[in-house]
């Protein structure tokens, strides 16, 4: 009889596309040594009943408790660490203010990396009691803080994906907080990524090295042709903000005469592994290029609603085959939590084909098919932050990841309105989605790790 570190058996949401919800009922999940769904058996299939009575007297065998269910981790595409210092704060004013008065000092702190090592413990722990066993990590322009938060989710269990951030420009950062020059910051980005890369070797769940300009206004030319050269050398991922605001959209026409996806194309910044936030403002032709160069799009609903001026179109994007994730934007963004995004997404999308301004007639009012389904924002947190950072994590499938959180619905000051014992189990899936908090989630596990509990 085969060895498995774990089985599970239990009912399963997972994405089998980017509109449907597949329901595993009961389904038996084999985890190997490397914490990989080696298989996944359905009472209907032949083999299922031996193998329950095969394994199921195991002490690594998990069979789940009445009112429990599985849903694979989210995957967060965009996170501020340094700024979980400063969530919840300051949300009320306009993007370039809130940088600097707030945004910039808060991280310029990171040059003392004890306070980081404080700060970045709290948020990935804060992210893995939320359910998010991936994150995609802006940190600071420090270079030993940023490793410091690499190295706080290898040891954590979380998968982390992080960016020492880039930002050398003079006229649009403080003196008090940037890169030296751009062949400091280059210098520094290199070193990190080797240090990154070394640490991943010997990580269970993977880390990784991200190259990371801040945004366009933040960079000088020089330092955003570097770091496009050391993404092509090292094969690494790529994060920005891209499109996201009138002002920066606006400053990057005016200093590029182009839109921010044409300008970072051409410093080599739009790869199969990059990852873009935002993107409020994308065009049909940034969108075709970034379909082109397989670049994804991170969406932030939360974060837009305050700083972005304009509801990202994600349904027109979806259907021109842009990869799409969600992310928290902490702290643009208040909540370190996916579920609450996934909600603000389909919100926002009402709101988006729906139209706001009542002056206009209904018809003239919103922007037809806009809106997106809480299947689609689910897919979003799972399986397109997946095929976004092309990993194969955000299913509950064979050869994908045992990265999931198990849901509790029954729990004590947080049980769902569930009273029919015969409930269907796609509404039982849109309660979760729309209802569950984070002490309805006992257990997160990453790469067959349990990582948090209750």
């Amino acid at each position: 009889m085969k060895k498995y570190t774990n089985i599970f058996l239990g009912t399963a949401f997972s994405s089998s596309s980017p509109k449907d919800v597949q329901i595993l009922k009961d389904n038996l999940f084999f985890i190997n040594t490397e914490g990989m769904i080696e298989k996944v058996v359905a009472p209907e299939d032949a083999d299922y009943q031996p193998l329950l009575d095969a394994y199921s007297g195991d002490e690594n065998f998990h069979r789940l408790a009445e009112g429990q269910y599985f849903l694979p981790g989210f995957i967060d595409l965009h996170v501020h660490a340094p700024q979980w210092a400063q969530a919840g704060t300051a949300l009320d004013i306009p993007l370039y203010d809130w940088l600097n008065t707030y945004t910039f000092p808060i991280e310029s702190k990171f040059a003392d990396v004890a306070f980081a090592k404080n700060v970045y413990h709290d948020i990935v722990s804060a992210l893995l009691a939320n359910g998010t066993t991936t994150a995609l990590y802006f940190a600071t322009v420090h270079k030993e803080a940023s490793l410091v938060l690499a190295e706080i989710c290898a040891e954590k269990g979380q998968r982390g994906l992080v960016g020492k951030v880039v930002m050398d420009n003079p006229e649009q950062t403080p003196d008090y907080y940037r890169d030296a020059d751009a062949q400091t910051a280059i210098a520094d980005t290199e070193e990190f990524i080797l240090a990154v890369k070394e640490l991943a070797t010997r990580t269970k769940q993977g880390v990784y090295p991200v190259v990371t300009p801040r945004f366009i206004p933040s960079c000088t030319d020089e330092a955003l042709k570097g770091l496009g050269e050391l993404a092509a050398k090292y094969d690494t991922y790529v994060q920005s903000h891209c499109s996201e605001s009138d002002w920066e959209h606006g400053y990057v026409q005016e200093r590029f005469r182009k839109n921010d996806a044409f300008a970072l194309h051409d410093f080599g910044l739009l790869r199969a592994k990059s990852v873009m936030a935002h993107c409020n403002f994308l065009d049909d032709q940034d969108a075709d290029l970034f379909a082109e160069t397989g670049t994804a799009v991170c969406h932030c609903p939360i974060s837009n609603a305050y700083f972005a001026n304009s509801v990202i179109p994600i349904a027109r994007l979806l259907a021109k085959g842009v990869e799409i994730g969600l992310g928290s934007d902490i702290s643009g963004g208040f909540s370190p939590s996916l579920f609450d995004n996934v909600r603000q997404a389909v919100m926002s999308s009402r709101m988006l084909e729906d139209g706001v301004n009542t002056a206009l007639p209904a018809a003239e009012r919103g922007v037809p098919n806009s809106r997106i389904t809480i299947n689609e924002a689910f897919y979003l947190a799972t399986a397109g932050g997946g095929e976004s950072v092309s990993l194969p994590i955000g299913r509950l499938a064979e050869n994908y990841a045992w990265d999931v959180q198990i849901i509790d619905t029954t729990f004590a000051t947080a049980k769902l309105p569930l009273y029919d014992a015969n409930e269907d189990l796609h509404d039982i899936f849109q309660k979760i989605m729309y209802l569950a908090r984070p002490e309805n989630i006992c257990e997160v596990w990453v790469q067959g790790e349990k990582v948090h509990t209750r």
